[in-house]
């Protein structure tokens, strides 16, 4: 029997799970879990604790010690784009921002006046979202943002938990392909790019591949956690939805298929082995990001379950708690009306001062009508993005490979299955965690 850790942060919890693999089957457990939210400072940016996640990681970490387990390695997925900026002594300077600070709001209309949105998206290939890492950089420059003037390096989120790990500064590909930095035929970071927004390539560690081995954790970690010095630190697709994408089946009973993660963030897309920029992938506002094996995932960004977060976060402070079972059952029992429809990917829910208020628009609604509205809209979206994607996929894709949270739930299953108009296949919750120790496995 071998065992594994995976930490898996994502925009609203964090988790150390670990994993046992018989040769057969992989068990996992999830063994500490901690809150992660984005913070408004008194300069009214948003930010990531990133001290605390850490000081939450490393208890999920004595944790795993004290089951008394020799761990192979430890493997790190984060959510993408965003960095932290550290100074000459490899030190943290603030805090990273979080990629739903409006400071960007504008930033790509005037980063177009220099680079032209065809062009970068021939040079990077990315869909343009104006949290992207080449928007906050360039936004970082317009500002002065201090941080940003005084880095000497810059690590994504999943790097540089793997530098407090190891020591080791290291760029992982599928986390560096999420910047629209990235020309995903070279794999490197595009030079015209980096002038822009006054950087330099030496600010960025060497690009790493998945399954790169990066050492052992450090002599003070294992100290501080319990665990053996020789437990080894593997560079997993640090991208979450690239770990995710790891354990999804390219095809199923011979049926070539698409995938979708639905969390927070949704993402559809096909795995490909060359990426797709054409005149028709970008109109589309398509995204190619890096996989494992030097693939590359086809996909676009929906917004996801963060709106029914968002809503039910209000609820819980008006003393009305509702469980997804009773979120979904609410939805179940009501009629609704198509007119409340909405595009989920419109700027306004990104972080409104009031999700129930934006839903709602110029309606007065039920909670109950507020959750048939959300999964409602949620399904329409995914019919409209399903039908993009099957223009611009290499094949017919037949069916369609379901993962993350939204597995649990059979109501939005059956809707995007009739929006789609191909069989929805369930897969697994755990799929990012999956995908992280099977990376894992394959290094060791």
């Amino acid at each position: 029997m071998k065992h594994y850790i995976a930490i898996d942060w994502g925009a609203t919890s964090g988790r150390v799970i670990v994993a046992h693999h018989d040769g057969n089957d992989i068990q996992m457990d999830e063994i500490h879990r901690f809150p992660n939210a984005i913070e408004q400072h008194e300069d009214q940016h948003y930010y990531w604790n990133f001290s605390e996640l850490i000081r939450q990681t490393l208890i999920g970490l004595q944790k795993a010690a004290q089951l008394g387990l020799h761990y192979e390695s430890i493997g790190v997925d984060t959510w993408g784009v965003d960095v932290c900026f550290l100074d000459e002594n490899g030190q943290l300077i603030s805090q990273p921002l979080a990629y739903r600070d409006p400071f960007t709001t504008d930033v790509p209309e005037q980063f177009f006046q220099h680079i032209p949105a065809e062009q970068l998206y021939e040079k990077c290939g990315i869909q343009v979202m104006n949290f992207n890492t080449v928007f906050q950089l360039y936004a970082c420059r317009l500002q002065q943002f201090p941080p940003f003037v005084n880095a000497k390096h810059i690590l994504f989120i999943p790097d540089m938990i793997n530098y407090v790990l190891t020591g080791r500064m290291a760029c992982e590909y599928t986390i560096l392909s999420t910047s629209a930095m990235m020309n995903p035929r070279t794999k490197q970071i595009d030079e015209d790019i980096l002038r822009l927004c006054g950087l330099q390539r030496t600010q960025f560690a060497p690009l790493v591949m998945p399954g790169t081995d990066l050492g052992t954790i450090l002599p003070s970690i294992a100290e501080q956690t319990g665990l053996h010095p020789d437990t080894r630190v593997i560079a997993v697709a640090g991208h979450d939805t690239g770990s995710a994408v790891a354990a999804c089946p390219r095809i199923i009973d011979g049926k070539r298929t698409a995938f979708l993660s639905s969390g927070t963030w949704s993402l559809m897309g096909v795995v490909t082995d060359q990426p797709v920029i054409t005149p028709q992938s970008a109109a589309l506002n398509f995204t190619n990001e890096g996989g494992v094996q030097s693939t590359t995932r086809l996909l676009k960004n929906i917004t996801g379950l963060w709106i029914l977060e968002q809503c039910r976060k209000e609820w819980k402070e008006q003393s009305k708690d509702y469980s997804y079972p009773q979120l979904v059952q609410m939805a179940q029992q009501t009629s609704g009306n198509p007119d409340y429809l909405f595009n989920p990917d419109e700027p306004r829910f990104a972080n409104p001062a009031s999700m129930i208020a934006e839903v709602q628009g110029v309606y007065t609604m039920t909670d109950n009508e507020i959750v048939w509205t959300i999964f409602h809209s949620l399904a329409k979206r995914y019919g409209e993005v399903f039908q993009m994607l099957q223009s611009l996929s290499p094949w017919t894709i037949e069916a369609l490979y379901v993962i993350g949270g939204g597995v649990n739930n059979k109501y939005l299953l059956d809707l995007t299955e009739k929006a789609v108009g191909v069989p929805v296949i369930p897969g697994t919750v755990e799929a990012t965690t999956l995908g992280n120790i099977i990376m894992q496995k394959s290094a060791i």
